[in-house]
C-alpha cells in the first residue's frame, strides 16, 4: 500500500527537485512551503490574524483601565 520512503528515494526526490528548481530557487521554493503549512496550521486553529488583533486591543484596554 503506502510506505514512508527510504534514505535513497529521499536523496533521489531531492536530486530531481535541485535539477528542477536550480540551488536559486530552492529558498524561494522552502519559504513559500513553510509560509503555506503556517497558513495551514492557523486555518485549522481557526484564529485568524483579525482575530488576534481584536483581542490584543481588548487587552490592552483591560490593563489601561486597572492602572
Amino acid at each position: 500500500m503506502f510506505h514512508m520512503p527510504n534514505l535513497t528515494e529521499l536523496l533521489v526526490i531531492l536530486l530531481i527537485v535541485f535539477l528542477l528548481f536550480g540551488a536559486s530557487k530552492l529558498p524561494e521554493v522552502g519559504r513559500g512551503l513553510g509560509e503555506g503549512i503556517r497558513n495551514f496550521k492557523k486555518a485549522l486553529a481557526g484564529e485568524t490574524e483579525e482575530e488576534k488583533k481584536v483581542k490584543e486591543v481588548k487587552g490592552e484596554e483591560v490593563n489601561k483601565e486597572k492602572v
